[in-house]
């Protein structure tokens, strides 16, 4: 977007990082608004994500073991450097596992420290005692401590050692560690099931269709495979969020709509500045150009996460964040200007909880490791089309120009951009035929709520190719840990997840010949 502040996706966080400012380029919208988006950070740059469950602390069945794998760094080369290898974490839960024909349950880690995903992935913690499988989560290349090279530092250091982040690579080190693992343990024939949500979505179908022989089935939540130039509406991301917001209150998208102008106005002149200052109760005075970026993320994340139960994973938030805050614009508790409805919908983002004196500006710490990785992955390949936005929405209208955004991409990294790359390595362009053809056992979940449903699988392909598609859903809603408040919608979409993948095992253990576990 045109305007100089912050936003996140998909995902988790915010900050422009002086690794890309290239002196007399002009910064891709990506960069100028740090609207990365990653499906979870799935692609816009987000605030740091708190690591809860249903808004309180980690479940007590969360145990796991760490340990590490020497990956080899590049597993398509035959070059001396390709042979280096680095440690690679996982986290394994064992607890449930019924034996070496017994299902492993993979995740595939997203942009970020594993950790993150583990806590908050309950499905799968509440799916291992019933199927009696083994829990693996593995952590991508370059995030958390799976750095290459000895350090962060190192990897990073430049182009030819970041070089290697690639999908490709990614997704080949997830069938090299299970198949090592199944080695290890002498379970040849333990059918592996990949999880993942998000980016970690994409990934986990990316897995099933590259490595069949490997595993067996994917389960992709909110997987924006098909958010790739040519294949999504450049301004559908943003169209999402606006209509999440229209759906609760018509005068609250037209205040959020109108709002930006008047920020402008205000932080264009003294008076302005202290009147917002005062409203919005800044942590600092100085801060107070961070407010446009602060409504930016409050609005995509909430829109993300409107989950219908009270959530810690963005940040502690209520029941359906998007009604509440629609609800703080339509009946503001202090004031009936313009600023003090934003301030009550910032209230609920921000500081649901009431314990935060004033608000904090818009810089950005990285408690999770996710920002040199995606800004990297965002501008290399990864180029989601999460970029325009069209008059009458809840933000800023920004044309949309593919051509401004490579430019500004290659002059980021000092790379030409590969916005074509994806599709081609993993189908995308006639997407029904190409995995009618070449692929089975994958289940996509999109919650039309979420933005990134825009560039997610919505219709199923075959009747192992499974869409599931729920109107009132967010992202990746269906890996959320259950609880007793979870609407009957949510319990329905486990269930029937819950009953494809008991059906694919059936599958399996009969045409391999293996007694069932």
């Amino acid at each position: 977007m045109a305007r100089s502040t912050t936003l996140i996706l998909l995902l988790l966080t915010v900050t422009l990082i002086s690794f890309f400012t290239v002196s007399g380029a002009t910064a891709p919208p990506t960069y100028r608004r740090r609207r990365h988006t990653s499906p979870l950070t799935h692609i816009h740059r987000r605030r740091p994500i708190v690591a809860a469950a249903a808004g309180g602390g980690v479940p007590t069945q969360v145990r796991y073991e760490t340990k590490y794998y020497e990956q080899r760094l590049d597993h398509f080369d035959a070059l001396p450097a390709s042979y280096r290898t680095f440690p690679q974490r996982y986290l394994v839960n064992g607890t449930y596992w019924g034996g070496k024909t017994s299902p492993v349950f993979l995740y595939a880690g997203n942009e970020g420290n594993v950790e993150l995903f583990t806590n908050n992935t309950g499905f799968m913690w509440e799916l291992a005692p019933r199927f009696r499988a083994l829990l693996l989560f593995v952590e991508h290349r370059y995030y958390g401590k799976s750095f290459p090279f000895g350090s962060e530092e190192a990897a990073f250091r430049n182009t030819s050692t970041v070089g290697y982040l690639t999908t490709t690579q990614a997704v080949a080190d997830l069938a090299t560690l299970v198949q090592s693992l199944k080695s290890n343990l002498s379970a040849h024939a333990a059918p592996v099931i990949v999880f993942g949500g998000s980016y970690g979505g994409m990934l986990a179908a990316w897995v099933r269709m590259k490595y069949p022989h490997v595993v067996m089935g994917a389960v992709a939540s909110s997987a924006p495979i098909l958010g790739f130039y040519g294949l999504a509406d450049p301004y559908a991301f943003y169209d999402v969020i606006s209509n999440d917001f229209k759906s609760e209150s018509k005068n609250c998208h037209d205040v959020l709509m109108k709002s930006w102008g008047e920020l402008d106005k205000a932080l264009s002149n003294d008076a302005g500045r202290a009147d917002l200052n005062s409203t919005f109760k800044m942590c600092r005075a100085s801060t107070v150009d961070a407010i446009p970026d602060l409504l930016d993320t409050a609005l995509t994340y909430s829109a993300m996460t409107d989950y219908p139960t009270s959530s810690g994973f963005l940040t502690p938030l209520p029941p359906y964040p998007v009604k509440e805050m629609c609800r703080a614009i339509d009946h503001p508790k202090s004031g009936n200007d313009t600023f003090a409805r934003i301030k009550g919908a910032l209230d609920v983002y921000y500081n649901h909880t009431g314990a935060e004196p004033c608000l904090g500006d818009a810089t950005e710490s990285d408690p999770y490791g996710m920002f040199d990785g995606w800004d990297w992955q965002a501008c290399t390949e990864m180029i989601l089309m999460t970029y325009g936005v069209r008059n009458g929405t809840v933000f800023p209208p920004e044309p949309f120009n593919f051509t401004d955004l490579l430019a500004g991409c290659r002059a980021s990294t000092g790379l030409p951009p590969r916005p074509y790359w994806i599709p081609t390595e993993f189908g995308g362009f006639d997407i029904k035929h190409v995995l009618r053809r070449s692929a089975s056992n994958i289940i996509f979940f999109n919650g039309l709520r979420d933005p990134w449903s825009s560039g997610g699988v919505l219709k199923s392909i075959s009747n192992s190719i499974i869409a599931l598609v729920e109107p009132k859903g967010s992202h990746h809603v269906d890996l959320r840990f259950s609880t007793k408040e979870d609407p009957e919608w949510l319990k329905q979409v486990r269930i029937k997840e819950t009953r494809i993948i008991a059906h694919w095992l059936r599958q399996y253990y009969k045409e391999e010949t293996i007694d069932s576990p």
